[in-house]
């Protein structure tokens, strides 16, 4: 079956994206990042032929506005309404069958390596997460097999405890963690940024 990759990203919109980032380095910087960033991840992880890239996209009325910024994508699905579980909840329902992956969109040390890393602990665990530093994460992934499992009612998101909540909802099934990544959410983070990118 088809293994499939989602990036979850928001329409680079200024003032939209990085707010925490932005109170640091300004709304314009935050929103160049981010564009940079996505743009970059997107293109990457479509030219890999291992797994599908799809872009699941917010707001839902901006993504034909916002076209150029998807072009380099196999695909492009709605997250529609909710919270992040609920959206994430509602791409592993619906994706055709094969393993799911989801990442985040400012992540810019996400390579291929870690979402083949990722596909293949899917072949011995149910789920698969990559940990942020924050205490969230950067990756989910299911198996999807032999059903579609559901882990995130009560998860508190953007309060540091995401990861450990989400990890006791999938407590009955077999579970792998990745390696520990993180993202650029303030002025130091962001010149460590620049300073990797020359």
């Amino acid at each position: 079956m088809q293994k499939h990759l989602v990036i979850m990203a928001k329409a680079p919109a200024l003032g939209r994206v990085k707010t925490r980032l932005a109170r640091d380095v300004g709304p314009v910087e935050a929103t160049r990042f981010y564009r940079v960033a996505l743009a970059r991840l997107i293109r990457r992880m479509a030219a890999d032929t291992r797994w599908t890239t799809v872009v699941a996209a917010s707001p839902d009325n901006e993504a034909v506005e916002h076209a150029h910024w998807l072009e380099t994508a196999h695909g492009v699905l709605p997250q529609a309404k909710g919270d992040l579980g609920a959206r994430m909840q509602r791409v592993f329902d619906h994706m055709p069958p094969g393993p799911v992956v989801i990442i985040g969109s400012d992540i810019p040390d996400i390579r291929p390596h870690h979402i083949a890393q990722a596909f293949s602990a899917l072949g011995g665990n149910d789920v698969v997460i990559g940990p942020s530093v924050d205490g969230g994460y950067w990756l989910i992934g299911q198996k999807r097999l032999p059903r579609v499992l559901r882990g995130f009612a009560g998860v508190e998101w953007s309060s540091g405890r995401e990861r450990a909540q989400t990890s006791a909802n999938f407590s009955e099934v077999r579970v792998k963690m990745l390696d520990e990544l993180s993202d650029v959410d303030s002025g130091t983070d962001h010149a460590r940024w620049r300073e990797r990118c020359g």
